[in-house]
């Protein structure tokens, strides 16, 4: 396991910023990797929520990997 600094910016302001773990996986069929971090939510910032995105298709970094979480939260959001 590893831990990659990440910074996402979009239109000159930081979206996320934090820690991605990275881990190696063994016997999965198809990804060899995966990404995972938390942040805290909510107004109180009393709650945390963890993600975990595995490293197919066109996620190849921990910046990817944020940024397909984030894309995929705004459009649940909608």
């Amino acid at each position: 396991m590893s831990v990659e600094p990440v910074k996402e910016v979009w239109q000159g302001k930081t979206v996320w910023e934090g820690v991605v773990h990275v881990f190696d996986l063994e016997g999965h069929p198809r990804a060899t990797r995966a990404y995972a971090w938390s942040h805290l939510v909510g107004d109180t910032g009393e709650r945390r929520r963890f993600y975990a995105v595995l490293h197919l298709g066109g996620i190849r970094s921990p910046l990817d990997a944020v940024r397909a979480a984030i894309v995929a939260e705004r459009r649940a959001a909608r």
